[in-house]
C-alpha cells in the first residue's frame, strides 16, 4: 500500500516566485529562531529585581524554552508527516505571536508560561527547517542552512544588542520583549502562501518513512548528545554572559552589547562552516578544531581578570566555536541521513535529548553560581562539556555512514 501524497514540484524546479517566497518564509521563521529567547537575557537582571527571583528561578525561566524543544521534539517528525510542515509551521508561528503577547504582561506565571509557548514553537522550527531544506533545495544544503543560519545570527544579536535600551526607555522590560511580537506577524504573513503547498504523508509504510527506529542507531545517538553539549555552552552563553561580564567589572549596557558580539561574530561563520561541511568527507577534523576554539575562550574568560581585550578575544573564540559546532550539527541532519523523512527523525530525536541535556547547562550554572558565590567552578563544568563534545563530535563526524545503515 502506498500513501497519497500531493505532488508538488520541488522549489528548485517550481516558478521563481515560488522560489522566493518559500526563501522568505524560511528566512523569516529563522529569524524567528532565537529573538525571543536572546532578548531576554540582557534584561534577565531588571526582571529578576521586578519580580523578586533568585538566580535559581532565573536561570530555569532561561532553560524553559529548552524544556519545551525537548518535551515537543519527538513528535513533530511524526506529526509533519501527517498533517504537512507547511502546516505545522504555520500554527507554530502562530503559537509564537500568542506566547509573545502574553509573556510580558502579569507577574512570572504569564512569563513563564508565554516563555514555555514561544519554547514550543521554535521546536518545530528546529525540527522542520532542515527537513524542508533538504527536500526542497537537494543540491543546496549547505547555502540554503548558511542563509537561515545567518538570518537567525542576525536578528539573535540585534535583539541581544538592543534589548537594555530599550528597557531604559519608558516601555521597560516589558516593551523589550514586547517589541519582537512584530517580527513574527511578519513571518507568520510571509509565510501564508506556503499552506497552499502543504505536502503530508500518512501512512508508514510510505518509501520515505523509515521503517526502523531512528532511537535504535548508535550514529544518531552520536548526534543527539553532540548536539546537547553544543546546545548546552550556547545557551549557558546566552543566559548567564550578562552576568559574567558583569562579574568582569563591565557595565550592564557593554555586558548585553558582549552578548550581541557573541552572537554577531558567529553569522559569517553560520554561513561558511555549512559550505565548508558539506564538501569534505570527514567532518572529524572540523570537530577537533571547533572543540580547540571553546578551550581557548573558556581561558580567556578565567584568566581575564576585567582586562576587555581579553574578553573579545575570548568572545571570538566562543563565537568561532558556536558558529562551527551549530552548523556542523545542522548538516548532520543532512549528511547522516538519506532523505527529508530521516532528517526530520533524526533532528525530532536529537532535538529532544538534545535540548534536555542542553537544558541543564543554564540551570547547573546558576545553582553553581549561588552555591560558590563566582564562576570558576561553572567555567571548569564546560571544559567538561567541551570534552563530551569532542569524543560524540568524533563519532558523528565520520564520513560515509547513515543513521539507518
Amino acid at each position: 500500500m502506498t500513501t497519497k501524497k500531493t505532488e508538488i514540484p520541488r522549489t528548485q524546479d517550481a516558478p521563481s516566485s515560488v522560489y522566493y517566497l518559500l526563501l522568505a518564509g524560511i528566512l523569516l521563521v529563522a529569524a524567528n529562531l532565537r529573538t525571543h529567547i536572546t532578548s531576554l537575557s540582557p534584561i534577565i537582571d531588571t526582571i529578576r529585581g521586578a519580580l523578586s527571583l533568585s538566580n535559581t528561578m532565573a536561570g530555569f525561566l532561561t532553560t524553559l524554552p529548552l524544556l519545551a524543544f525537548a518535551l515537543l521534539s519527538p513528535f513533530v517528525a511524526k506529526w509533519a508527516r501527517r498533517y504537512g510542515a507547511e502546516r505545522l509551521i504555520f500554527v507554530s508561528l502562530v503559537l509564537i505571536v500568542i506566547g509573545s503577547l502574553f509573556r510580558p504582561f502579569g507577574g512570572i506565571v504569564p512569563l513563564m508560561a508565554g516563555t514555555f509557548l514561544i519554547g514550543l514553537a521554535v521546536a518545530v522550527f528546529n525540527v522542520l527547517l532542515p527537513s524542508i531544506i533538504k527536500r526542497e533545495f537537494p543540491l543546496k544544503v549547505g547555502v540554503m542552512t548558511g542563509l537561515y543560519s545567518i538570518m537567525m545570527g542576525i536578528f539573535a544579536s540585534a535583539a541581544a544588542a538592543i534589548s537594555v535600551p530599550i528597557s531604559n526607555t519608558g516601555i521597560g522590560w516589558r516593551g523589550s520583549l514586547l517589541i519582537w511580537t512584530i517580527l513574527s506577524a511578519i513571518g507568520l504573513i510571509v509565510w501564508l502562501p506556503q499552506l497552499r503547498r502543504n505536502t503530508r504523508a500518512v501512512n508508514t509504510g510510505a518509501p520515505d518513512v523509515p521503517k526502523r527506529s531512528i532511537w535504535r542507531s548508535p550514529l544518531a545517538w552520536m548526534v543527539t548528545v553532540n548536539m546537547g553539549m553544543q546546545s548546552s555552552i550556547y545557551y549557558i552563553m546566552v543566559a548567564w554572559m550578562p552576568n559574567m561580564m558583569h562579574a568582569q567589572h563591565l557595565d550592564p549596557v557593554i555586558g548585553g552589547y558582549m552578548l550581541s558580539l557573541f552572537q554577531m561574530l558567529m553569522i559569517p561563520i553560520n554561513f561558511i562552516a555549512p559550505i565548508i561541511a558539506s564538501k569534505v568527507k570527514d567532518q572529524r577534523p572540523l570537530i577537533v578544531m571547533t572543540s580547540a576554539f571553546y578551550v581557548v575562550g573558556i581561558f580567556g574568560f578565567l584568566y581575564a581578570n576585567g582586562s576587555l581585550p581579553i574578553i573579545i578575544a575570548a568572545i571570538v573564540f566562543f563565537s568561532l566555536s558556536g558558529g562551527f559546532s551549530f552548523s556542523l550539527i545542522m548538516m548532520f541532519f543532512s549528511l547522516r541521513t538519506k532523505n527529508a523523512s530521516e532528517a526530520a527523525d533524526l533532528s525530532g530525536m536529537a532535538q529532544s535529548v538534545g535540548y534536555l541535556l542542553a537544558g541543564c547547562g543554564p540551570l547547573l550554572y546558576g545553582t553553581l553560581h549561588d552555591a560558590t558565590g563566582g564562576w570558576q567552578i561553572p567555567y571548569y563544568v564546560m571544559f567538561g562539556i567541551v570534552a563530551v563534545y569532542l569524543l560524540t563530535g568524533l563519532g558523528a563526524g565520520r564520513g560515509g555512514r547513515y543513521v539507518h545503515e
